[in-house]
This record gives C-alpha cells, sequence and structure tokens, in this order.
C-alpha cells in the first residue's frame, strides 16, 4: 500500500486525480462521481511523469518479465508506453480506437509480428472496456497479451468482471481505496467521505451516496 498511496499522492498534488465528493463531477454517462482522473498531466510533470513511468516499467519487469513489446491505448496510454518501452529498452506500438480509412487501414500502429508477448499500457481502468478492446484487437492479429499495466484503477465491479471474462489481469501503480487513504491522511476530504466514496465505486449508478 506504501507504494500506492505514494503514486496517489503524486497523482493528487498535481491533480491529475481530483476529489470533490461535495460537488460531484457529472460523467458522459451521466453518472454523478466524486472523482475526475485526467492523467494526461502527469506528462506535463517531469517529477510526477518520472515516478509514473518508472513504476509502470517496474510492474512489466514484475510481473511480465517475459514481455517483448508493449502497446499502447489510444490515446491517453501512447505516452506513457512510449517513455515506459524507452527505459526497459522494449519495441512499442499502439492501438487505434478504429481502422484508418486511408493507407493500409491499419488498427495496430508498429511492427508486431505473430506470437509476440505483449503488455498493454493504460492510463485508467474504470469498466475496463477499451483496454479489453485493445487486448482483443492484439489477439486477433496473433498476439500473446501478457497483461495490462495501468497509473490508477478504481477497481470497480464491472471492470473486474470484465478483466475475469475476458482471461487478462491489470496490474495498476495506484487505486481508490489508497487514494481516499491518502486524502484523509493530507486532510483534502473529510473522514466521513471515506465510506462514501467508496461505496460510490460499488455501485456508481446508486446516488446514495451523496446524501
Amino acid at each position: 500500500m506504501n507504494k500506492e498511496k505514494e503514486i496517489a499522492r503524486a497523482l493528487l498534488s498535481i491533480g491529475a486525480v481530483f476529489l470533490r465528493p461535495e460537488e460531484p463531477f457529472t460523467w458522459a454517462s451521466g453518472i454523478k462521481s466524486p472523482i475526475y482522473c485526467d492523467n494526461r498531466l502527469t506528462l506535463s510533470s517531469p517529477r510526477v511523469r518520472t515516478e509514473v513511468e518508472n513504476g509502470l516499467a517496474g510492474l512489466v519487469r514484475e510481473y511480465y518479465p517475459s514481455c517483448e513489446m508493449l502497446m499502447g491505448t489510444s490515446t491517453a496510454g501512447i505516452a506513457h508506453a512510449a517513455i515506459t518501452a524507452d527505459i526497459l529498452g522494449l519495441p512499442m506500438g499502439y492501438v487505434r480506437g478504429s481502422a484508418k480509412d486511408h493507407g493500409r487501414g491499419n488498427r495496430i500502429e508498429g511492427k508486431m509480428e505473430p506470437g509476440t508477448k505483449v503488455v498493454v499500457v493504460e492510463d485508467l481502468i474504470s469498466t475496463g472496456g477499451s483496454a479489453i478492446e485493445v487486448v482483443q484487437t492484439l489477439r486477433e492479429e496473433g498476439a500473446e497479451v501478457l497483461g495490462i499495466v495501468s497509473i490508477f484503477t478504481y477497481g470497480m465491479k464491472k471492470g473486474l468482471e470484465r478483466m475475469a471474462d475476458a482471461c487478462v489481469e491489470n496490474r495498476s501503480l495506484s487505486n481508490l481505496d489508497a487514494l481516499v487513504e491518502t486524502a484523509v491522511e493530507d486532510g483534502m476530504i473529510a473522514p466521513e467521505w471515506k465510506e462514501r466514496i467508496l461505496r460510490f465505486r460499488d455501485n456508481p449508478s446508486d446516488e446514495s451516496w451523496i446524501k
């Protein structure tokens, strides 16, 4: 938990993760959320960027030592995959949100041979849909997907179930549990909000946590 809280504190310090339980954010889906996450901001902070990319490289070394290539999700995971691949000395590519409508019509950018052992790099895991779509695309092209590494995960039930159904695991640098603990310790939110925010995580469509 210490490393997870260190990353959480770094993300909070630059506003990459922002907690506002008393004035919830509205997601595109219409869900009211006490948290907003924009990990692209880590790229603008050399200190946090270094901590994050070294952390992602550490996850790959520890859990996927046989990895032969990193693949970023489009678009948020591309920069993180590129920097982490540079640290590890590995080739890198990325998967487009949709195939190009010109040229060779590529969905996957970067040279990847069938059978390549790949780790997917994502910035944020919520319900897991976009990352799993990338995994499925890579598998269709013959890759052996070892797993997903990400900066932050909400740990939502739907995301965990989708990962299990797709037979892929996610290793994340930090998570919502570590974040709220850190926010309480640092006086960023009142202690009574901890349980309510985690209740949101466990059932996002139930707005009783707001009351």
